[in-house]
């Protein structure tokens, strides 16, 4: 009872953290698992099944607020399936022993991406245009394919991808991703029922990760509006990369002085990011502040404000393209 209680409170941060950021759910549930044991197969399956239901609420609520472009999904989650039942196959097919490093190492992986992108500010500007579908096909495939094998990263693959291009509305993004991924966690699924058969689902693990994720839910919306984004993902990422060097280092057969000066070096870069964390967020702040007092003062004359302030009030580290 006291683990079951344990992984509920697994789901309930993983859905803390996946609705401030708008992924990671799969990241960090996964790295919770495989720390306390849970074989890397089982642990992504499992992990996949609960969000079939998580998705799927969170899909409802962004199609109920407008944040879904449903073009964007249909182009993104077929080929996401496809590449979620192809790593799920794969990573069924493999021994625990060889499963554990390629899996830490993905999350390694995306924990540093997480390091870098929230240690700088967002880019929030937008262009004209529209996402073709030879992009999205092919990114749809490697994002789905990199969250089965590695129990977790179609937000942080698609996610940044579809901001970085500057052709939707960040809050279209989170949700279109978030909608999708309710396609690919039930290929993944699949795939893994085919590969594992029933006993790779631990249920009892489902039951709890959905538990405290629906739970979390609701109070996401509550955290974003506490938490800023920028030090959230900073934390997170480094919470992840030292959680998963653990295994890599193992894996390496790393003894004597080079295990500790590691762990040193990845720490100081997890404290290093979480400074420009602190920093961007501050000089985003400022020109929040700049861009409002330019935008009263330009109303109060009766001047449009310079295109330049405008941006440069838009271009938070605090908005919806963080979460």
């Amino acid at each position: 009872m006291r683990k079951l209680l344990v992984l509920a409170l697994v789901g309930l941060a993983a859905q803390l953290v996946d609705g401030s950021l708008g992924m990671a759910y799969g990241l960090t549930s996964s790295t919770l698992l495989l720390l306390v044991g849970v074989a890397p197969a089982a642990a992504s399956a499992s992990v996949h099944l609960a969000e079939i239901g998580t998705t799927l609420a969170a899909g409802v609520a962004h199609w109920r607020f407008g944040n879904v472009d449903w073009r964007v999904v249909t182009r993104i989650a077929l080929p996401g399936a496809i590449g979620a039942f192809a790593g799920a196959t794969l990573l069924s097919s493999i021994s625990t022993e060889s499963a554990a490093p390629w899996m830490a190492g993905i999350l390694f992986t995306l924990g540093a991406f997480l390091l870098v992108r929230f240690a700088r500010p967002l880019r929030t500007d937008r262009v004209g245009g529209r996402l073709r579908g030879r992009f999205l096909g092919p990114l749809g495939l490697v994002a789905g394919f990199v969250d089965a094998t590695g129990g977790g990263g179609w937000g942080p693959v698609a996610t940044p991808a579809l901001l970085v291009s500057g052709r939707m509305e960040p809050r279209k993004v989170i949700g279109s991703v978030d909608t999708a991924e309710f396609v690919v966690a039930g290929a993944a699924s699949v795939g893994f029922l085919i590969g594992l058969g029933t006993e790779g689902f631990l249920l009892p693990i489902v039951g709890a990760l959905l538990v405290g994720g629906l739970i979390a839910a609701p109070l996401a919306a509550w955290l974003v509006r506490i938490v800023p984004a920028q030090l959230l993902g900073a934390a997170v990422g480094g919470v992840i990369v030292l959680t998963n060097a653990r295994t890599l280092i193992r894996a390496a057969e790393l003894d004597g002085p080079v295990p500790p000066v590691l762990y040193v070096l990845l720490a100081a870069g997890w404290v290093a990011a979480l400074v420009l964390a602190v920093r961007a967020l501050r000089r985003t702040r400022r020109d929040q502040a700049a861009a409002a007092a330019a935008a009263i003062a330009a109303a109060t004359v009766g001047v449009s404000p310079a295109p330049e302030v405008v941006s440069a009030g838009l271009s938070s580290a605090d908005t919806p393209a963080a979460h």
